[in-house]
């Protein structure tokens, strides 16, 4: 049976961005059922993707492990374990986009505020190749979500597919404990969602921002890297992502002012508590 390790991935990128990273450690041991922890993240990120303005975020970082059969959650966010194998898994993955003010941002000016939406669905995990250690792993990752506003009532806004690769590397040039995770990979999206965010109503159009209508179909790419280390009462993680829109199917929506940006953050949280109910486990 394969051997896990922690990969380390930011519970607030996670969120943030929709990326999908199992949380993994070398050996099956009597862990806690449960450990809880709170810290602190900055990030810094565009408003939205295709946006040339930017927010900087200061935001509390809950740690939080459950290590249920079925039911697992861990620095990657919650999943909900629905089928395992030596090769192959079949998650459910979460994600999450942050709200803009328009009237924060200059393209935007005018415009509906884009609200807080959360997206969910299932992510098929294929291991392409580890190491003999199993200290490095290659996987495919093929996360679909729908996203849904946060508001009363709720509104779906459309699906996201970001297939991608994952390389995993524990214990990174030596240094023991520290884990590297290297994502990348194209995103596709349908016409709905990418309305949502890169579309211009008549009513709201002016001379500088003509009406406009975004299709479905490739939304760009993406790449990542995260680096992390859990102490004994302490996990520190840091992340650096890329974003390229360039033939993205709504590049020129007059919406979209870079097509190049850059997100980055770092957090620390501090776990207190644990669970004496204790379970063999290797994440």
């Amino acid at each position: 049976m394969r051997r896990r390790r922690g990969c380390g991935a930011l519970a607030l990128v996670a969120a943030a961005f929709g990326t999908t990273c199992a949380a993994q450690d070398l050996d099956e041991v009597e862990r806690p059922l449960w450990e809880a922890g709170l810290g602190l993240g900055g990030i810094t990120l565009p408003h939205y993707r295709g946006s040339d303005q930017r927010a900087s975020l200061l935001l509390p970082v809950p740690y939080v492990i459950y290590r249920g059969e079925h039911l697992r959650a861990d620095r990657s966010g919650v999943r909900g374990k629905l089928f395992d194998s030596d090769r192959l898994e079949l998650n459910v993955s979460l994600g999450l986009s942050l709200p803009v003010k328009s009237g924060d941002d200059d393209a935007r000016r005018g415009m509906p505020d884009l609200k807080t939406a959360v997206e969910i669905g299932p992510s098929l995990n294929l291991t392409l190749w580890h190491s003999d250690s199993d200290r490095t792993r290659l996987d495919l990752r093929l996360p679909v979500r729908l996203a849904l506003t946060v508001e009363s009532p709720p509104r779906a806004i459309g699906w996201i597919f970001s297939p991608n690769l994952h390389l995993d590397i524990a214990s990174v040039g030596g240094l023991a404990g520290w884990n590297l995770g290297l994502t990348g990979g194209p995103l596709f999206a349908t016409a709905r969602y990418n309305q949502y965010f890169y579309a211009v109503e008549a009513q709201f159009a002016t001379a500088a921002r003509p009406a406009y209508a975004a299709h479905g179909g490739y939304a760009g790419s993406m790449a990542m890297a995260t680096l992390s280390r859990r102490f004994r009462h302490v996990w520190v993680g840091a992340f650096v992502r890329y974003d390229r829109l360039n033939g993205a199917t709504f590049e020129d929506s007059p919406l979209v002012r870079r097509k190049n940006a850059l997100a980055a953050g770092v957090a620390l949280a501090w776990i207190f508590g644990e669970s004496a109910t204790r379970v063999p486990s290797r994440e």
